[in-house]
């Protein structure tokens, strides 16, 4: 079983994040995998250790990307490779260079987030599937793969749909698919060793003008009030009602 995985850095979910003159300041924020990508990595890792085969890990970043790729390396998928990011590169391009980079190699199964805690965007890794021509399978809740299939579980705002789909195809994994495993250290110290191969956009042939454009980011401002309502409990419930009606409202 020949398993790829698209990975993506995205800040670490605690991060404070800045804006300054026009642009998120992630100079000294700490980066990881983004926790929906985790999920894939692990099942990736699952499917292989149940079938044979290699666990391959693509992303599209900077020099930071190392670092996630060598996580992805450590919790012990096989091979990553980094593809350098075109200036303002969107989701078209960025789904366009891994898509390039993934045409003609062999793989029985594309695995990846299901969305990004960055932008919450969820569409690189289904423009890759349209791109290749792949059926996909979003929000998997629970894979299991047997005679050529898979036959995903996937959430369904609440509720669970099963679908069977022929491979190869792709996934996206959501919360609750499984639980990442931490690496070990000889998992980080084999990691460490290991040779991550590098690809320039130019090498991959794809137009990568961008289909759209960051207007503005600016940082979000709260001008929440709390207000202490006193009295017994039949004055707070009509005071709450006259401010429902006369301030918020909403009645």
């Amino acid at each position: 079983m020949e398993i790829l995985v698209l990975l993506k850095q995205t800040f670490d979910t605690e991060a404070k994040v800045t804006v300054k003159d026009g642009r998120v300041v992630d100079d000294d924020v700490t980066l990881v995998i983004n926790p929906y990508d985790e999920y894939a990595v692990e099942e990736a890792l699952k499917i292989r250790e149940a079938a044979g085969g290699t666990v391959t890990v693509v992303s599209v970043g900077t020099d930071r990307v190392d670092e996630a790729l060598r996580r992805a390396l450590a919790m012990g998928a096989d091979e990553a490779v980094a593809i350098e990011p075109p200036a303002d590169a969107d989701e078209y391009a960025v789904a366009s260079l891994l898509a390039a980079w993934a045409k003609g190699r062999s793989f029985d199964l594309i695995l990846a987030g299901n969305v990004s805690v960055d932008t919450g965007a969820g569409q690189t890794a289904l423009r890759v599937a349209e791109i290749l021509e792949l059926p996909h399978v979003a929000a998997a809740v629970k894979v299991e793969i047997a005679g050529g299939k898979a036959t995903v579980h996937r959430d369904a705002e609440g509720d669970t749909e099963v679908v069977e789909v022929s491979l190869p195809t792709l996934i996206t994994a959501q919360q609750g698919l499984n639980e990442p495993r931490y690496p070990s250290v000889p998992g980080i110290m084999k990691a460490k060793r290991k040779q991550i191969a590098r690809v320039a956009p130019a090498d991959l042939g794809v137009d990568l003008t961008p289909r759209t454009a960051v207007t503005s980011v600016y940082q979000a401002t709260q001008n929440r009030r709390n207000r202490m309502i006193s009295g017994t409990a039949e004055e707070q419930a009509r005071e709450l009602v006259q401010l429902l009606r006369s301030e918020a409202k909403v009645v």
